[in-house]
């Protein structure tokens, strides 16, 4: 009637991923991650020192500063600690009470805990679009793809997964930055997927999605994209409409690569080339291609 106590195993490597049936590139400027299930609650069962969902977390968080730093949304869901059986419906038949026997434990993990701006849906059943308004994010924001990551795979990871697909969404499922009851769990749920509904990933190849202002022509793509009119490389960008958000957009982007900048030294300079005289030498001694 609940989770039982998960025996330690290795998450899948690349060389592991199934063969997927269609050939879709993940694309941050399209996508939002979706943190799924991550609380207390449901991680303890692998208990402090089990390498799936230790190494799965820490996978999780570098795929979240990575790619909050190239502008994708971040979605988390997570199950009320108290809920009725009426909400639970058939869920009691399957695992009980599940959280509401320990509402003290329905915090996402510390290390994952959402930050400003991130989104927290409510989770009733194992799908995440399930009387939750996952689909109206993506369609608000413009975006048709799923990277999910999370526990468990086989159950609610799985599921959000073919639901995306079956609206029209592409889901992409982050093979070690997802964890199970047991690696044959695991497998099979990224082999259902991968044959029947989206596509399967190593984080190495999200971690790899450009970071566009390493380059004097990427930074200039970015504010572009918030800029009034286009600006000469040496003009005044307050003078073209920079804010405060599309400068923070920027600083991000230098912070995933490695390099820190504050927000006083750029806005005593507002140039593409003021902005690039700064940066460029400290792309280079955090050995970052800068161009």
């Amino acid at each position: 009637m609940t989770i039982r106590s998960i025996t330690p195993y290795a998450l899948p490597t690349a060389a592991e991923l199934p063969q997927d049936k269609v050939s879709w590139s993940f694309d941050p400027a399209r996508a939002v991650l979706l943190i799924h299930d991550m609380q207390d609650y449901f991680v303890a069962f692998y208990g402090d020192a089990n390498p799936a969902i230790v190494n799965c977390m820490d996978t999780i968080v570098r795929l979240k500063r990575h790619l909050k730093a190239l502008g994708v949304p971040v979605v988390y869901t997570a199950q009320p600690p108290v809920q009725s059986d009426a909400d639970r419906g058939l869920l009691n038949d399957l695992w009980g009470p599940g959280l509401t026997a320990k509402p003290e434990r329905a915090s996402i993990v510390a290390p994952l805990a959402p930050e400003a701006g991130d989104r927290v849906l409510t989770k009733w059943r194992y799908s995440a679009f399930f009387r939750a308004p996952l689909a109206e994010i993506l369609a608000e924001s413009g975006r048709d793809q799923l990277l999910i990551c999370g526990i468990y795979a086989h159950i609610g990871v799985m599921q959000t997964a073919v639901e995306a697909f079956m609206r029209g969404i592409k889901p992409f499922l982050v093979a070690d930055a997802i964890a199970d009851f047991t690696r044959e769990d695991h497998m099979m749920a990224l082999r259902y997927v991968a044959r029947n509904a989206g596509r399967t990933l190593h984080s190495d190849s999200v971690l790899a999605a450009p970071a566009d202002a390493l380059s004097k022509e990427g930074l200039r793509r970015i504010l572009l994209a918030s800029l009034d009119e286009v600006p000469g490389d040496d003009d005044n960008l307050l003078d073209f409409g920079l804010d405060s958000i599309a400068v923070m957009q920027v600083v991000d982007r230098w912070k995933a690569a490695g390099v820190e900048v504050g927000f006083a030294e750029l806005a005593a300079q507002p140039s593409i080339d003021g902005w690039w005289a700064l940066i460029q030498p400290r792309l280079a001694a955090a050995g970052r291609v800068a161009a």
